[in-house]
């Protein structure tokens, strides 16, 4: 009798050349050092490579906040263990969103420790359009108590910041990189999964005074 099958879903958008990154920051180049046929000549005609150049700053499509990225001391993304970012158990949540675009979800404190807890509100459906980047959804501060306490290993979002843009204090970044739980905003997909039964898998690059950096997400389910 054959195992089944395991499922991957993709939790990030990729990244293209010109695309709009954070407000306020350049959007990201992807050009060649050499193309195909200009690559030709240093191999003689008998090979032909395409050689990338990228320049993009660090907040642009799906990424990961390392502790670093608020605190000058904290563990930048060249020290944040595999075991941190990869294999997580998850659990997926389904927010409800306040007036005020605070969001909040229905869990137990023990479902979130030691988790990756992405929580999904469909914002993401708005990516590529200028309504992605209005005023968006963030973790309303009963729901901040309640995942600092508990302590997951990290928290995914599929809207644009875990905090209120207005709130210049950013208290969803401040206690959460404080308590060394994890950041991962602007995932997408997160309507594909179970609420359980899944382990993300977020690893950045190992980026020495890397702050934040783009990620491949992705879900194992089964």
């Amino acid at each position: 009798m054959h195992a089944e099958r395991k499922r991957f879903v993709e939790l990030n958008h990729p990244i293209e050349d010109g695309m709009r990154a954070y407000p306020g920051l350049p959007s990201p180049q992807v050009r060649p050092l050499a193309d195909h046929e200009q690559s030709r000549p240093r191999y003689e005609g008998k090979a032909e490579f395409y050689l990338g150049h990228f320049a993009l700053p660090g907040n642009v499509g799906t990424y990961l906040d390392s502790p670093f990225h608020r605190y000058p001391e904290g563990a930048d993304l060249s020290r944040i263990p595999l075991e941190a970012v990869a294999g997580l158990p998850g659990l997926a949540l389904d927010a409800r969103i306040s007036a005020s675009r605070a969001v909040l979800v229905e869990c137990s404190d023990a479902e979130l420790a030691g988790r990756a807890v992405l929580i999904r509100t469909g914002w993401d459906r708005r990516w590529g359009t200028d309504a992605y980047w209005e005023p968006g959804p963030f973790l309303a501060p009963e729901l901040l108590d309640r995942l600092v306490r508990s302590r997951p290993a990290l928290v995914g979002v599929d809207f644009w910041n875990v905090d209120d843009t207005a709130d210049l204090a950013r208290p969803a970044h401040t206690r959460l990189l404080a308590a060394g739980i994890l950041i991962v905003e602007h995932m997408c997909n997160l309507a594909e999964l179970p609420r359980e039964g899944f382990r993300l898998y977020a690893a950045p690059l190992r980026i020495v005074r890397g702050a934040s950096f783009p990620v491949r997400a992705f879900a194992e389910i089964g």
